[in-house]
């Protein structure tokens, strides 16, 4: 499990990251606002950790920026903000928990626990762009009702690229969500970009509605084209 703790205070966040890796978590930490808004939008986490009081960007401007956008993943606030106006506030911005420092940790831990299995619990059956659908208990993959014939590959990239819909995904990010390998190199970048290929023709190709797109020099986003 991913863990990304945005917390500013040095000797808190590596007291976090210390304490979870001990648990087997897989944990990035933040310094900062803008550095934790630049991970969210460049990595996948299964669960965030957030301060409010950030240099840069205010934990709940980022917080409410990406629940405006869909960000799905279950964000548990801490700060040292205890008044029931603070806890109303960030749960109203989107926060799915709230802990107030000082906190013991193995309560931290049991939040941590509880808003995993949620989020486990509440993995949508379907995925959809467009008239694109993805059944994930049947694995089956249809655009305007017709079945499209995918490799096991193609079908984990699809996956992954309809589960950040509207988010830009890196070849970084394909490498060690989907290929999981370490370390980005130019021939992984060229299988990501031949599965790339294989997979916009036969999802695009006959239609005249695009969603597979590449941002140059970045990445590449999958999104519904909109009408002039």
């Amino acid at each position: 499990m991913r863990i990304l703790v945005v917390e500013d205070e040095i000797k808190v966040a590596e007291a976090l990251r210390k304490g979870l890796e001990a648990e087997h978590y897989e944990v990035t930490v933040a310094y900062s606002g803008e550095d934790g808004f630049f991970q969210l939008n460049a990595g996948t986490y299964d669960l965030v950790l957030l301060d409010l009081m950030l240099p840069g960007r205010d934990g709940l401007e980022i917080l409410t920026t990406l629940r405006k956008r869909g960000f799905a993943t279950p964000v548990l606030i801490l700060t040292a903000r205890d008044t029931v106006e603070n806890r109303v506030q960030g749960l109203d911005s989107g926060a799915d928990d709230y802990l107030v420092k000082p906190f013991a940790f193995p309560e931290l831990l049991a939040r941590i626990r509880l808003l995993l299995r949620r989020g486990k619990n509440e993995q949508p059956l379907f995925l959809a762009v467009g008239d694109l659908a993805m059944d994930l208990v049947a694995r089956r993959v249809t655009r305007h009702g017709a079945a499209i014939d995918l490799t096991v590959r193609e079908y984990e990239l699809l996956e992954y690229l309809m589960r950040n819909k509207g988010r830009i995904v890196s070849r970084e990010m394909l490498a060690q969500d989907v290929w999981r390998v370490k370390e980005r190199s130019t021939p992984i970048d060229n299988v990501i970009d031949v599965h790339i290929a294989r997979l916009r023709r036969k999802l695009d190709g006959p239609f005249e509605r695009k969603l597979l797109k590449t941002v140059r020099g970045i990445g590449f986003v999958m999104e519904e084209e909109t009408c002039d």
